[in-house]
């Protein structure tokens, strides 16, 4: 017979007491993954609806709207996930559905070899669009005008560049092209990202958004200078927030950056001075979104 001093002693749990607790907290991120994905379809759903009303023909991208819906979610953004996850997930989202309406390539131009205007491309219209790369601007915008990419991305215009890729747009050739996006949309960049600024060309006009920024091209007078530009800008209501000269032995040309969407028949565009034709709006961008990590 076994005395109760001999008796063996029960052994402790070798189960942590946090493990319940943990189990139950699993279980609920499960049911939340369940309900992101089942809203993540509907969503799907609902784009498929939207892409049936557009009609036929129409390029499936909406940078402008696209710009709102992430500045929307950030404005109302209070947890600790980081901000530019919110946009990466977004941006692969938009990606994702735009594929939905259509398929399509991206045309980037890399002048260069390991040029990060591939990277920008890549953190904008998605990981896995399809990408092709070309090593001059007009190649790329060429994708466009053959209907073989939706849209392209482009090296930022500098003032005393030896190509500008820009003046080719004052022609208005049909498909006209307009700059429709500036990339990276999202700032500050964190370390490793693309540091690169490019803007986007498409064969569609510009997309509104909440708050926006036109480029406009102009062939100039002759003897017009940049300070007697701006002035008939300004005088115009069309105060420059860039500007980029451009001559050479044909003409003389530039690029003015203003605020606000600026469409073909705005009557400021009658009144500026110092041009030797019409001004042309070659498109115009979301203004970038700035904010904490």
């Amino acid at each position: 017979m076994t005395s109760a001093a001999s008796a063996p002693t029960p052994q402790a749990s070798s189960v942590p007491p946090q493990a319940p607790a943990l189990a139950e907290l699993r279980a609920e991120l499960d049911r939340i993954d369940d309900a992101i994905h089942d809203l993540l379809q509907r969503r799907a759903q609902v784009v498929e609806k939207v892409a049936s009303q557009g009609g036929k023909g129409r390029v499936p991208i909406r940078p402008g709207r696209e710009a709102d819906i992430i500045r929307r979610l950030l404005a109302r953004h209070e947890s600790r996930l980081p901000r530019r996850l919110l946009v990466r997930w977004w941006r692969e989202l938009f990606a994702a559905t735009t594929s939905m309406q259509s398929s399509y390539v991206v045309a980037v131009c890399e002048t260069e070899a390991g040029s990060p205007h591939v990277q920008a491309a890549r953190e904008h219209f998605g990981a896995l669009t399809p990408l092709r790369a070309h090593r001059s601007p007009a190649q790329a915008i060429a994708e466009i005008s053959a209907g073989s990419a939706i849209c392209a991305v482009l090296p930022m215009p500098a003032e005393g560049e030896a190509i500008a890729w820009w003046t080719a747009l004052l022609h208005r050739d049909e498909p006209r092209i307009h700059v429709i996006a500036r990339l990276p949309f999202w700032a500050p960049r964190p370390e490793g990202a693309p540091q690169v600024q490019a803007l986007v060309v498409a064969a569609v006009g510009p997309d509104a958004s909440a708050r926006d920024r036109s480029l406009i091209g102009l062939e100039l007078n002759g003897e017009s200078s940049r300070a007697r530009l701006t002035a008939a800008l300004t005088a115009a209501a069309l105060p420059p927030l860039s500007t980029i000269l451009r001559r050479d032995p044909a003409a003389a040309t530039a690029l003015v950056e203003v605020e606000g969407l600026v469409a073909d028949d705005d009557p400021r565009l009658a009144r500026l001075g110092e041009v030797a034709r019409r001004p042309v709006v070659l498109g115009a961008y979301a203004v970038p979104v700035e904010g904490e990590n």
